[in-house]
């Protein structure tokens, strides 16, 4: 051995070869020695460099089996069999001399990945979804195969931990330069007492080189001589760029600690519910032992992190682990019903490989949505009332502030998003039917319409519509009958609208549900015979609340609008304010309709003055139960959001006597309520220029008769005269002068083998006492006080009624399809 003095080294071998003598004869044998103790503050590279070698191997393996030849005689092992696979000797100094070769000259190593490129890369298993204000309320999972959270800065990380860590890891990571030679031998020594490896000496740096290079990764048996000799390599490479706070900040954020749990933040999350910074002494021990074996039983967890715990405090109380180790997720999952509070949002957000976005919701008012849908389904236990869900809008932005899609473990299929799914309306479509009505000037919100029995000729046979009490109230005025929700002259009001233009409106509207043509629903489309969503009828709603004009709802945060604090403050804005709206009716004619919604004596009739639909504040609002109960809806207004809600069986299932006013009033109630408090309530708008008030009472010929009232009007439809008393009474048949038939929108196929005599239109008017004339495209066809007949011929016409003087008193359009025989 011509580097290495034999006298020593059989000195140091003698007897039991001392630990102490161990570093030194590696030091020796590849020619340099550890530098002196460094700052923890930043560790220098060790010294002893030397130029690249590239014979090193072979007068490595020369000298190892010299020294194996003279250390095996002294230390009392198993003879080698075979230098290269079985003596432990020589697994003993391959192992150490990783440390040497960590003194080849750097002109040799790969330079290691930067800091700032690798905490960039970082990309944490859920994608977070924030409120409009920054808060947590979503996690996404877009990685299956690790979970872990966003990277952790040091200094957000419990000091406990990190002296748990070091304690149990690298005692002296802050004094070496990437590796621990010390370590190494003690290891060393340890593995060849025992006969086999028990105990690895890779430093902290060492472990992040490792993670860094997939060339060193560990395989089941272990590293291989050569693999550890690299290791140390890039460890002391790492340490030349990267400071000893960056190393083990990566190290923290990239260790697994159980199963698919990587790094401190998802490892605080998920097994004690806390973010990195709040752990104990206990809590890191227990981190601390995971790291070495995070797959170990519990009885190994606890004994190893009694030993970090007791090393670091003789005094520490134990016992506390097992306590500690008994809560593993159950905080956790406390902590995470926070952050789980918005599953359906996702669909609504844009695609992105951020790892957060911003939404428009607010996590209080979510949380209030949340607990308002778990609290009054429980108070409706035995109902079989399982589902429920709540929209609420900002009315001048269409933000959405809230959206709960389900009511979560209350119900067998909370993963379905019912505020999506389409549902039968109910009452819920009739402030538009009414609204169109007053727009065209067909009644106003003093108009008398008959609450009586009837029926309705739809072609194959007759519809005849019942109020849900099954009880009548004879005349009633348009006020009344919405705001109760009457059905037989809400259908009234349809056979004066028409429903191709009450379809049409609906479309306009936003309810894209409402896909089959007009006369797939018919007159039953005022009772709600057709399907809609909570989240479209919402934002529909939110257009009367904002003078008739429909804009798009968004669960991006938009720019130039600060209606509701938040997201406007925030960088990352989403798309612009809206710009192009849908006017629905006129400011005038929506301000009317709300001013019905919100009048709680014209609700007496149905629901009396008790009742969850009045609020602390000004609020406008309709409600709507569709058929055997299978849906029920509360939608309303106050100036600053819309909310809707929804409650019924996603299976379909009816529920049990539970009506719009019982099941979804009080939720939405509560919601309304905690947006006020959270938003402000605001007031009434100030009624448009063109609305004006006048006194009127009510009459009909049987005495039966509203109280008399000061009641607004579109500028041209109310009395004459300020103080004239105004009859509103109308006929039975609530027409007066319109056409009640045909109704605007009507088709007309002709058939070739019918006789054409046989195939004319009738013209009814509503009261042929006050206009009984006919014009057809501009053909008069005379006046008659019984209905006009007409021929159709294929083409587009316009029919108009006139009164004796001439004047157009309603207009309805058709369409003839087909000819006659010749």
């Amino acid at each position: 051995m011509s580097t290495i003095d034999k006298k020593w080294l059989n000195e140091a071998c003698n007897g039991r070869c001392k630990q102490k003598a161990v570093p030194e004869i590696f030091a020796m044998l590849v020619g340099w020695a550890p530098r002196a103790h460094h700052s923890r503050e930043r560790a220098q590279p060790l010294g002893g460099q030397r130029a690249a070698d590239p014979t090193l191997s072979k007068k490595i393996s020369a000298n190892l089996r010299e020294i194996c030849g003279i250390c095996v005689k002294k230390i009392r092992v198993r003879p080698c069999k075979s230098f290269a696979k079985t003596c432990f000797v020589w697994r003993l100094v391959w192992r150490c001399l990783a440390i040497g070769a960590a003194t080849v000259s750097v002109s040799v190593i790969a330079a290691p990945t930067t800091y700032e490129a690798l905490r960039a890369a970082y990309a944490p298993s859920d994608r977070i979804i924030t409120d409009r204000n920054g808060a947590t309320i979503q996690r996404i999972r877009v990685d299956d195969k690790v979970r872990r959270t966003a990277w952790t800065p040091l200094d957000e990380i419990s000091p406990a931990l990190i002296d748990a860590v070091l304690a149990s890891e690298d005692k002296r990571f802050f004094e070496h330069g990437g590796v621990d030679l010390r370590a190494a031998a003690s290891a060393a020594l340890g593995n060849l007492r025992a006969g086999s490896a028990q105990r690895g000496a890779s430093s902290i740096s060492m472990q992040v080189a490792a993670m860094l290079d997939a060339s060193l990764t560990r395989a089941s048996d272990g590293r291989t001589a050569q693999q550890k000799i690299d290791q140390a390599q890039a460890a002391w490479a790492l340490e030349r760029t990267w400071t000893k706070q960056q190393i083990l900040e990566t190290y923290l954020n990239s260790v697994f600690f159980r199963g698919e749990i990587q790094g401190v933040g998802a490892a605080a999350e998920q097994l004690f519910g806390k973010a990195p910074h709040g752990l104990n002494a206990v809590e890191s021990a227990l981190l601390a032992a995971l790291i070495r074996a995070p797959q170990a039983p519990r009885a190994t967890v606890e004994r190893r992190a009694c030993e970090v715990l007791k090393g670091q405090d003789a005094s520490a109380d134990c016992a506390m682990l097992a306590y500690a180790v008994d809560r593993w997720g159950s905080a956790a999952k406390l902590r995470y019903e926070g952050e789980f509070i918005a599953p359906h949002i996702a669909k609504y957000l844009p695609k992105s490989t951020a790892k957060t976005q911003t939404s428009t919701l607010d996590r209080n008012l979510q949380l209030a949505a949340r607990d308002a849908i778990a609290k009054h389904l429980q108070q409706l236990g035995g109902r079989n009332a399982h589902d429920a869900a709540v929209v609420a809008i900002d009315n001048a932005t269409g933000e959405v502030l809230a959206y709960v899609g389900s009511s979560g473990r209350l119900s067998a299929a909370g993963e379905v998003d019912a505020a999506r799914a389409p549902r039968q309306a109910g009452s819920t479509l009739k402030p538009f039917i009414y609204g169109l009505g007053i727009e065209k000037n067909l009644f106003t919100a003093a108009t008398l319409l008959d609450d009586s029995p009837f029926s309705v000729d739809v072609g194959g046979g007759a519809y005849t519509p019942q109020n849900y009490a099954h009880e009548y109230v004879g005349p009633v005025s348009v006020r009344t009958a919405l705001a109760s929700s009457l059905n037989v002259p809400a259908i009234r009001a349809l056979t004066l609208v028409g429903v191709a233009p009450s379809h049409a409106l609906l479309r306009r509207a936003g309810l894209t549900t409402l896909n089959d043509d007009p006369e797939h629903y018919g007159f039953s489309l005022a009772l709600g015979s057709a399907d809609v969503s909570l989240l479209e009828l919402t934002n529909a709603y939110r257009a009367i609340a904002n003078g008739g004009a429909t804009s798009a709802y968004s669960f991006v945060c938009r720019s130039g609008s600060a209606a509701i604090q938040g997201c406007e403050t925030r960088a990352g804005r989403g798309g612009a304010a809206p710009t192009t709206s849908t006017q629905l009716f006129s400011d005038a004619t929506a301000w009317i309709v709300t001013d019905m919604l919100a009048d709680r004596g014209a609700r007496y009739v149905t629901f009396g003055f008790d009742n969850p639909l009045a609020l602390s504040h000004w609020a406008a609002v309709k409600t709507g139960t569709s058929k055997d109960m299978r849906d029920n809806w509360t939608i309303g207004f106050n100036a600053r959001v819309t909310v809707g809600v929804w409650v019924g069986n996603a299976s379909g299932e009816s529920m049990h006597n539970v009506t719009g006013v019982s099941g979804a009033g009080p939720i939405w109630a509560d919601v309304m309520e905690a947006a006020a408090a959270r938003f402000g309530a605001g007031r009434e708008r100030v009624a448009p220029s063109n609305v004006i008030k006048r006194r009127v009472q009510f009459a009909n010929e049987d005495g039966r008769t509203e109280a008399s009232r000061d009641e607004w009007f579109v500028r041209g439809t109310e009395p004459s005269t300020a103080t004239q008393t105004w009859i509103a009474a109308r006929e039975g048949n609530a027409a007066g002068a319109r056409i009640v038939s045909p109704a605007d929108g009507t088709i007309i196929a002709l058939d070739p083998d019918i006789p054409a005599a046989r195939q004319r239109v009738a013209l009814t008017s509503g009261d042929a006492a006050q206009a009984a004339c006919w014009e057809v495209n501009g053909e008069a066809l005379g006046c008659n006080a019984d209905a006009a007949s007409w021929q159709p011929v294929a083409g587009n016409f316009v029919v108009r009624l006139l009164d004796s003087k001439g004047e157009e008193r309603d207009r309805v359009m058709l369409i003839v399809r087909g000819k006659l025989k010749s």
